[in-house]
């Protein structure tokens, strides 16, 4: 901070002015990033510590408790979030002796020098398609009671990211709601926890899925953060400038709904890709610039959402680096502002200082464009266009056999997680749970995502686990899911369109499809639909 030698020189103007600079930045929200590490050619966490002390960077959100990347950290006055797998959860509920172990081995080496300030439980674990939801909750609870028994329960908070896809609404935002049937048993005993333990819930929001479903109803201007008319809420009159925000407020309405208005939020996932398929409409780097450029100004310059105003925005970028491991489309291995090399994907200040030093442009980026031995000049921000779609009337995604059980598993984790594929079919005790093999299950939910994507060219791959046959799943040779959700089915409508059924059926499933979205949109904001209602 600046030292003033000379008081008299301040006149009430001045002084005025600096009190309301000074307010405005105590109210202003914070900036972390996501560290993932689903890659084989990342630098050494020594390396990225010293990149995010360079770019100003304060918080960082883990996905493991790896002791390399911790002691990287220990006296970088960096805050840290942890993180508890799902894989642990089962036995992090039933033991209390497992957490107490898991504190011990974990955090207590690290911290304080180690500035840990939260433990995420978990990651989107409503949509995880081992069912761990039972588990949630009674993990949390056994993680806090460690903390409690070793005396940091007052320093580390314990809470679990949240996909949006937890609403059963949310548009309009003031009609956020939860699923019926997370609400009791998981959502409200969770925000009861929260409350009683002071600590905030986790949600990870990405308005790029909801605009790549539902290009016709939501502009990119309003989708990246740019000067647009605004969307009016009309059961309270708010007006919105951006889907970030009214998502946002749709989760605080959701909470409010159950008399849990008083519980905080950190966003704890949120970004754009840099590039993507051929029908992820919109992933491009320039638009990626815009999106987190103007997300961070709209942070650490600006006050809560309309609807919170006075609660300042606490936002976790997606991600740190491109991770050329992660499954799923393209996108998913281009989130980064970073590449392995630590060069730019491209130019956006993260810092208020960076911001007082760089031009306010309606693209988020600086004036100056960075190009990398690495990256392409950026091109232009895409407003829409049409998907390619598959030219064959039937086709299906399955799961490649001779793709390794890791692979497999990953892929399936994606689509039943951040992909938005319908995986409670396959849940333990649901309608298409057997064959209870992993071949099976990946099936059924590469197939739910690529039917979703309106099999899109490059939508059934997930790096390599899955492919695109012409011959329906159950009359295939190997042993694959045979529910009738596997088949986007139209035939019962064209049988008798003779030479033109083709044509038709190809029509029609588009249009099934973008029905779909578009309703989507209004009923819950998200890109989450369940196949199985279309076989009906």
């Amino acid at each position: 901070m600046a030292t003033f030698t000379n008081m008299a020189t301040f006149t009430l103007p001045s002084l005025v002015i600096l009190l309301l600079s000074l307010l405005s930045v105590a109210n202003s929200g914070s900036i972390g990033i996501n560290y993932g590490r689903i890659a084989n050619d990342l630098p050494s966490p020594a390396k990225v510590v010293q990149l995010l002390k360079t770019q100003g960077i304060n918080r960082v959100k883990l996905y493991d408790t790896d002791s390399n990347v911790l002691t990287s950290l220990s006296g970088s006055n960096i805050s840290v979030t942890v993180a508890l797998p799902n894989e642990q959860l089962s036995e992090a509920a039933s033991k209390q002796s497992f957490t107490d172990s898991w504190v011990q081995s974990n955090i207590l080496p690290y911290y304080p020098n180690t500035l840990i300030e939260f433990i995420a439980v978990g990651n989107e674990v409503f949509v995880d398609p081992k069912n761990t939801t039972p588990f949630l909750v009674p993990a949390m609870k056994n993680v806090y009671s460690s903390l409690v028994k070793y005396g940091v329960a007052s320093s580390i908070k314990v809470s679990s990211p949240v996909a949006l896809s937890a609403l059963e609404n949310s548009y309009p935002s003031s009609s956020g709601s939860f699923k019926p049937d997370l609400i009791e048993p998981a959502i409200k005993p969770m925000l009861s926890f929260l409350k009683q333990t002071g600590s905030p819930l986790m949600v990870n929001i990405y308005p790029f899925f909801a605009y790549i479903g539902n290009t016709d109803t939501i502009s990119l201007d309003y989708a990246l953060f740019r000067d647009n008319k605004g969307q009016t809420d009309p059961n309270n009159g708010l007006v919105y400038k951006s889907l970030f925000e009214a998502q946002i407020d749709a989760v605080y309405a959701a909470m409010k709904a159950l008399n849990f208005d008083d519980v905080a939020m950190v966003i704890s996932e949120t970004g754009w890709p840099s590039k993507g398929d051929e029908n992820e409409v919109g992933a491009s780097a320039a638009n990626a610039a815009a999106y987190n450029g103007n997300l961070v100004r709209r942070v650490l310059t600006g006050s809560g959402t309309p609807l919170k105003p006075n609660e300042p925005l606490n936002v976790y970028l997606f991600a740190l680096f491109n991770e050329n491991q992660k499954p799923g489309p393209t996108s998913e291995r281009n989130y980064g502002l970073f590449y392995p090399n630590e060069d730019k994907v491209y130019d956006i200040s993260l810092t208020i200082k960076g911001l007082e030093s760089d031009p306010i442009v309606n693209n988020g980026s600086k004036s100056k464009v960075v190009t990398t031995p690495t990256a392409s000049p950026l091109p232009a921000p895409v407003n829409g266009g049409d998907v390619e779609v598959s030219k064959v009337v039937n086709t299906w995604c399955v799961a490649n056999e001779k793709a390794t059980r890791e692979k497999l598993q990953a892929a399936l984790d994606y689509a039943c997680g951040e992909g938005g594929a319908d995986c409670r079919p396959i849940q333990s005790g649901a309608t298409c749970y057997d064959p209870d093999t992993l071949e099976a299950h990946a099936s059924y939910a590469f197939n739910s995502y690529y039917q979703k994507k309106t099999r899109g060219t490059g939508t059934c791959d997930f790096n390599g686990a899955a492919y695109v046959v012409t011959q329906h799943p159950r009359e295939h040779t190997i042993g694959r899911a045979t529910c009738e959700s596997m088949q986007f089915r139209t035939a019962p409508i064209v049988t008798a369109l003779g030479s033109h059924a083709a044509v038709f059926e190809h029509q029609f499933a588009a249009s099934m499809v973008k029905l779909v979205n578009i309703l989507d949109y209004f009923g819950n904001g998200e890109i989450r639909r369940n196949c199985s209602r279309l076989n009906r």
